[in-house]
């Protein structure tokens, strides 16, 4: 380990502050992902089993399934771009901002943005760049990068953002969460609105039809992807699932995983600019296939980390994550590293070099927390050792170039008495024997300093005698764990009882999923309709709503509101609090609704109001998400939106704060046949 990496581990150890957002950020995370994985409706690691085969079956082939998504994007009206490396990727995205003579851009959160470090390039070239997600806007105000994959100011305290927010955009220092959240919303819904251009990453590209799928809990994901005239989308060329199919699976596993939800709140899926006559989205979509090393990892011992989904759920659970955080991860030369934890532990010397990053292998216990929490089953500690020897360099040298010839030398010491059972045995009843003249508090029995744990350590107590003769003598018992039978059938997941319709059942769990949700599901006849709505608005005092056509709404219902002084109009406008919209279909298993964009239907009606209102049809209320994936007005449609709840966050202490930067209420009317 480099001298200025164990400087920042001291830093963080002795910060009271960041001890505190890490270990309350690390339990809820935990909390919630173990929540979550109860509701799946069969066994976790057949699921976890099933999405890595996928995964290495796709990097396995890549260049095929590449050259097919390349087509299907094109072909859908996207311009594709490649970047051979973050140099190329920065030029791609500067020469079409200099085409747009762009002057602000407005940017959601995008971890591949963080490893070609694209907002310094275009702050170079005078380009403004705001971060809309929450946690990174915080970051930004502080000249940092993300301390977390999934939640970018997990270091940080709510006095922390407090004294941020009033020295940097001049407003009263308040510790309200919600307060601070509202703050944040009002200044960045101006930059939406004013944005030339909109740069997000990419989730998943899905290959059989050349579509973007894009996850965000805010709605800033779908605001820079709907309101500039010209959207960027940065992927690395790894993120490819073959079909909508391989989609369903990574969607029932990173939600999740990342945040404890079973959708996450915005689930986009983009196959094209804007078409002809619709009103809303950009007319340009831009998609920029990143490299930057990750084929030299193809061919490398180092290949399996390519599977990552950018969860975060390694960084939740891992010790050392825990009581050093992300900032600590960093270069020899002490530049932070855009992937913190055993995935940045791997992945930063994978595609940067062994040489710069390869020390980070060593902050990790191998406990092999990350990997029992891996939503695909990468083999993290295998990895990390593979990376302590050597990584991408084993099969080219004999001496790992990142082992300290100290260490090198107690290794080889090591590995001659272990080939030795006698040899090993004595040893071990030596170290017993010495372990027990000496006190606890014995300060020679801590590990030295370069060894690398002799900062915070204590050497372990060896056993007093070989495992074989504590065996032998019956001292020690076999405590394997039972192993439960495969779950068919979860409480989050019933059948319908003897008799009930299974529309009625679907309709009545849908209900339910969105009342965990927050969100009321208001049942009714089609006449009961339009007075509930009306009373809705007039309880409000609402007198202009954004609406979809009267063709895609029940018969009659526009002309009803219209007759009762409601104005109604298609045209987004920032100023307007309600948008009333219908729902293709609606998902019983996670309150999901599934809105179509399209002419006569404009998204901006189900993202720029305060509150959303839906009308669904029960008899469009499936079981599952992988039904309503597999209709064809989802895939062909120029974009669709899988709405699961109103927009929220937890990007400050992990509190969860409703309405960001997409409506903060949500209500849905149900029509019964």
């Amino acid at each position: 380990m480099t001298d200025k990496f164990h400087a920042k581990i001291k830093t963080a150890l002795a910060d009271d502050n960041l001890q505190a957002a890490l270990d309350a950020n690390a339990e809820r995370r935990i909390q919630a992902r173990k929540q979550a994985y109860a509701s799946l409706p069969e066994d976790l690691e057949a699921l976890r089993q099933r999405a890595h085969a996928m995964r290495l079956a796709t990097i396995d082939n890549l260049e095929g399934y590449l050259e097919q998504f390349v087509q299907h994007t094109q072909q859908n009206g996207l311009i594709v771009h490649r970047a051979g490396n973050a140099a190329s990727a920065l030029q791609i995205v500067l020469n079409i901002a200099r085409q747009k003579n762009a002057r602000r851009v407005a940017k959601s959160k995008s971890m591949v943005s963080e490893e070609i470090r694209l907002n310094p390039a275009l702050e170079a070239s005078d380009i403004q760049v705001v971060e809309t997600d929450l946690g990174e806007f915080i970051v930004q105000l502080r000249g940092e990068p993300p301390a977390h994959i999934i939640t970018p100011a997990v270091h940080l305290r709510r006095n922390d953002v407090a004294k941020l927010f009033a020295e940097k955009l001049n407003v009263p220092y308040t510790e309200d969460i919600s307060a601070l959240t509202s703050v944040a919303h009002r200044i960045l819904r101006e930059v939406f609105l004013e944005a030339d251009i909109g740069i997000s990453g990419v989730n998943f590209g899905v290959v059989e039809s050349g579509t973007l799928c894009i996850l965000t809990n805010e709605g800033n994901g779908r605001m820079v992807t709907t309101i500039p005239t010209t959207h960027i989308a940065l992927m690395g060329i790894e993120r490819l699932v073959p079909t909508f199919e391989d989609l369903f699976l990574m969607l029932e596993l990173l939600p999740r995983s990342a945040t404890g939800q079973k959708l996450t709140v915005y689930t986009n899926l983009i196959q094209s600019p804007r078409r002809s006559g619709e009103i809303d989205g950009p007319n340009e979509r831009h998609l920029v296939l990143i490299d930057n090393g990750r084929r030299r990892l193809l061919n490398s011992p180092l290949h399996e980390i390519l599977l990552c989904i950018r969860c975060g759920a390694c960084l939740n659970v891992c010790p050392v994550f825990r009581e050093i955080g992300g900032h600590a991860y960093i270069s020899r030369q002490g530049e932070i590293s855009a992937y913190a934890g055993p995935i940045g532990s791997v992945i930063s010397p994978g595609l940067f070099g062994v040489p710069e990053f390869g020390h980070l292998a060593r902050a990790s216990s191998l406990c092999g927390a990350c990997k029992e929490a891996c939503p695909v089953a990468i083999d993290l500690p295998k990895l990390l050792l593979r990376v302590r020897a050597g990584g991408l360099q084993i099969e080219m040298q004999r001496t790992p170039p990142n082992v300290p010839s100290s260490l090198s030398l107690g290794l080889k010491i090591f590995s001659q008495v272990a080939r030795r059972a006698s040899l090993y045995g004595y040893a071990q009843t030596l170290a017993g024997f010495v372990s027990r003249l000496a006190s606890p508090r014995q300060p020679w029995l801590r590990l030295p300093a370069f060894t690398g744990w002799g900062y915070s350590k204590d050497l372990p107590s060896p056993a007093p005698k070989p495992f074989s003769r504590l065996w032998a003598e019956g001292k020690i018992k076999n405590t394997q764990p039972e192993i439960p039978p495969p779950i068919s059938t979860t409480p989050g997941n019933p059948q319908p009882p003897a008799g009930l319709p299974s529309q009625t059942a679907a309709r009545q769990r849908f209900a339910r999923e969105l009342e965990d949700l927050g969100v009321e599901c208001i049942p009714c006849h089609p006449h009961q309709l339009a007075p509930y709505l009306l009373q809705v608005l007039q309880n409000k005092g609402i007198q202009t709503i954004q609406t979809w056509l009267p063709e895609f709404l029940p018969t009659g219902l526009l002309e009803h509101l219209q007759r009762a002084g409601i104005q109604t109009v298609q045209q987004p406008d920032p100023e307007i609090k309600v948008g009333l919209t219908g729902a293709l279909a609606g998902v019983a298993a996670s309150g999901t609704l599934v809105l179509p964009g399209g002419p006569g239907r404009p998204l901006t009606a189900s993202l720029l109001p305060d509150l959303h209102l839906v009308v669904i049809e029960a008899k469009n209320i499936y079981d599952r998400l992988d039904q309503v994936l597999g209709i064809s007005e989802v895939k062909n449609s120029s974009s669709t939106v899988l709405v699961t709840g109103p927009s929220r966050t937890a990007d400050i202490e992990m509190t969860l704060t409703i309405g960001v930067h997409g409506p903060k209420e949500l209500q849905v009317f149900c029509l019964l046949d």
